[in-house]
């Protein structure tokens, strides 16, 4: 078997790696520029990406729609020529705003899950960026592809698999994460594969696949390529790099992981999420951590009944105050023991 590039319309993407979009603060434009310089793609998320902007604690959706321009435009810079993109979660507030920002600075790629984003197609028309939604099921796949269709008569440019060992925001169970030696994901990704080639031969043009969630050896990318799918996407393993732009505390919570201290917390919007069980998590359990400040963050939190501030926990998190902090993760963060390059892990998987 031998690692073929992705194509992607127009785009080759010499590697067919994709890397995952880490918010708040942990994907921004050194990691997203060294992926791209190896030859994958480099994301950058949105999620409160202008946490350390001046104007963030007033105006946070200024301090944002600032940082995506600022980290797009110098990913591009230091990429070499090489593919950048952005992760934008539909559940974002001014969601719309973040599209636009990151279309007029120059993205390459937009990636979008945290809801399905069924309004995509209309919001980056104007532009010539690649558009490609996040699902967890054939079911998903199956209304993104007939509503983008019916509504916008177009298809996805490719398409994002999450499965049940990615980090962060999950869309399963929490029952199903706790069990998920029980979930046939292989089923999904094959019914994902075999729903998008009627858009494929309506449309005359290719949807690739990329799997996404579990993804550490090279082996695990040959296991998938044989589903079917034409790339993989992994978070985890990048943040224990030089280049992540995560603070050195929260590289080494990754380091210091354990089997059995990665766990399933939910955030405050509902979903379940998998992150390193610290003190925070353990306060959570204890009850409600009031919110002092709203940083307008999701569109369905309240502030007055939200858990805690889930924005307020990230940054303390990427900064370095872990214990404080929330720290998401994926299945096989124990499995990091080092601080490595890029470079490194790009050589370790290419085959």
């Amino acid at each position: 078997m031998e690692m073929k590039p992705l194509i992607i319309g127009d785009i080759t993407v010499t590697i067919p790696i994709i890397q995952g979009g880490m918010g708040v603060g942990i994907s921004r434009n050194k990691l997203a520029s060294a992926v791209a310089r190896q030859g994958g793609v480099g994301i950058i998320s949105t999620a409160q990406i202008g946490y350390d902007e001046p104007e963030f604690a007033k105006k946070p959706l200024e301090a944002n729609l600032k940082a995506i321009n600022k980290h797009v435009k110098l990913a591009k810079e230091n990429s070499n020529n090489g593919v950048i993109g952005v992760n934008i979660m539909v559940a974002t507030k001014g969601y719309e705003m973040y599209v636009e920002a990151a279309c007029k600075a120059g993205t390459d790629i937009i990636i979008s899950g945290a809801g399905l984003p069924i309004n995509l197609p209309e919001l980056t028309k104007d532009y010539s960026v690649k558009i490609a939604p996040i699902v967890s099921s054939e079911k998903a796949a199956a209304v993104i592809l007939r509503m983008w269709d019916k509504k916008h008569n177009r298809i996805p440019d490719f398409i994002v698999i999450e499965g049940p060992e990615a980090g962060g925001h999950l869309a399963f169970k929490k029952e199903e994460l706790d069990n998920i030696n029980d979930i046939d994901f292989d089923k999904e990704v094959k019914g994902v594969i075999k729903i998008k080639t009627q858009y494929e031969e309506k449309y005359n043009k290719k949807i690739p696949v990329i799997f996404a969630g579990g993804i550490f050896y090279k082996e695990d990318i040959k296991r998938v390529f044989l589903l079917g799918v034409d790339g993989v996407q992994i978070g985890s393993r990048f943040v224990t790099t030089v280049e992540c732009d995560a603070s050195d505390e929260f590289k080494q919570a990754y380091i210091n992981a354990n089997k059995d201290n990665i766990t399933i917390a939910i955030s405050p919007v509902g979903l379940p999420g998998r992150a390193i069980n610290n003190a925070f998590i353990k306060r959570t359990k204890e009850g409600r951590i009031s919110v002092n400040k709203c940083y307008k963050c999701l569109e369905k939190c309240n502030p007055a009944t939200t858990p805690y501030c889930i924005t307020a926990a990230l940054i303390n998190a990427v900064k370095g105050d872990v214990d404080n902090g929330l720290v998401f993760c994926g299945s096989r963060t124990y499995k990091l023991d080092k601080i490595t390059t890029v470079k490194e892990i790009f050589d370790e998987l290419k085959f």
